[in-house]
């Protein structure tokens, strides 16, 4: 049984939050919508990396210019890390709230930058620049956003409902690609295939232009999680704990790759190596996401009424890797579009089951005083590193060896990584 920690008393006042049922709730609907909004905007980019590719990346071959599009998906996440440290850090010194404004109001700039940009054919290179630039503002966003928020979803409940509550960050992001690829499916059936390459992608991300004002007005009757004395704003390097950034950060592997490769570049790797209609592709999107969004909280209560961590997670870790190459394998097989939603749904399903569960893990491995910047870290160094390359390594390694089921070897390898760093990672179950 492991010990329960507490904070010391390191000159940091933290306020008393309210953890009420209802507080609870407003902070976590509010946390949940917000982040969903975000990652709505950060992710439909992969549901049209085909499209985008032919405007802003033209080459000789579809398969160059789908892997220069897929870059600059990848490209956002290299901002990641560096939004992870500048808000996750404002959020430990000023408030999650201060820190979850500054996110919004930066992805609705990124956004719109990629919604207005002149496609490569129309000014050239300054339009691909403009592109690229929308998604390092997103990536820098999206690197404080997700961290912070999953810490307000976490402070603000009551302990014995830590895993459910922060499942609703997987949730919603769950929510987020459903909702991409529902528009991006609803366009592709009310669009021609012209009328769709030529300006209907960019709908999507007008629409997501609404996260705005949305999140605004969410974000601002939340109540605030934590309240730092001017003796907190010490240096970040004071109590910064890198062992547990470390172990959080490659435990992330697994999940991470699993839900970008099964989830986001699904589309892209269905219609590209596949051959799959846009629609279907897009229709068995919705599916995977569907069932991040609907199982992650479903499970997540069973995950608290057991205090299960660590051994949940040995399982949700090693299924998918397990399982990956054969569900691969019948996929590439399949014309039937049932079949490959079922096979989908049964990849991304395990991932689903223990969000909740390693989320509050890796967020009681920080004193609440390093929360915010310490699960920023964690979370954005991971994703960068394990799943914003994802589509790319896939694509190389299916080109490179000419075998659709080439990116099972990637999810094998991040399996590796993420059960080596839960052997090592100590459980510090109840800490405040």
């Amino acid at each position: 049984m492991s010990t329960l920690h507490t904070d010391t008393p390191l000159a940091v006042t933290v306020s008393s939050p309210d953890r009420s049922a209802g507080a609870s709730r407003r902070a976590t609907v509010a946390c949940a919508l917000g982040n969903a909004l975000e990652m709505y905007d950060f992710t439909i980019y992969s549901f049209f990396a085909v499209i985008i590719a032919k405007h802003f990346f033209p080459a000789q071959s579809p398969i160059a210019s789908l892997l220069m599009s897929l870059t600059a998906f990848g490209a956002g996440f290299l901002m990641r890390p560096v939004g992870a440290f500048i808000i996750g850090r404002m959020a430990d010194r000023k408030g999650r709230k201060a820190a979850l404004s500054l996110t919004i109001l930066l992805m609705t700039i990124g956004t719109a930058l990629i919604a207005f940009a002149p496609t490569y054919q129309q000014i050239g290179v300054f339009g691909t620049l403009m592109l690229v630039a929308g998604r390092l503002i997103q990536g820098f966003s999206a690197g404080g956003e997700i961290g912070t928020a999953s810490v307000m979803m976490m402070e603000s409940s009551a302990t014995a409902q830590r895993c459910r509550n922060v499942s609703w960050q997987s949730a919603s992001q769950g929510y987020a690609a459903l909702l991409g690829a529902s528009v991006g499916l609803l366009l592709s059936s009310v669009l021609s295939s012209e009328d769709l390459e030529s300006w209907g992608w960019r709908l999507p991300f007008m629409v997501g232009l609404l996260i705005g004002p949305v999140g605004w007005y969410i974000r601002r009757c939340v109540p605030e999680t934590f309240e730092a004395s001017p003796q907190s704003r010490q240096h970040w390097r004071e109590g910064f704990d890198l062992r547990s950034i470390v172990l959080s950060t490659g435990l992330l592997a697994s999940g991470t790759i699993g839900m970008y490769l099964f989830i986001f570049y699904m589309p892209s790797y269905l219609i590209t190596t596949l051959h799959y209609p846009q629609r279907s592709a897009l229709a068995i999107a919705c599916v995977a996401s569907a069932c991040l969004a609907v199982i992650s909280p479903i499970a997540a209560r069973y995950a608290d009424r057991h205090r299960l961590r660590k051994k949940l997670l040995v399982w949700t870790i090693s299924l998918p890797v397990l399982a990956g190459w054969p569900a691969l394998y019948l996929l590439s097989h399949t014309t039937n579009l049932y079949s490959a939603m079922l096979i989908v749904a049964l990849l991304v399903l395990p991932g689903c089951v223990g969000c909740g569960a390693f989320l509050a893990m890796i967020m009681e491995s920080f004193a609440k005083s390093q929360r915010g910047l310490g699960m920023s870290l964690s979370y954005s160094v991971g994703v960068t590193l394990f799943g914003g390359f994802s589509p790319l390594i896939a694509a190389w390694l299916t080109a490179t060896l000419n075998a659709p089921t080439a990116p099972a070897f990637y999810l094998l390898a991040g399996g590796a990584v993420s059960l080596v760093c839960l052997k090592l990672l100590p459980e510090n179950t109840g800490r405040d």
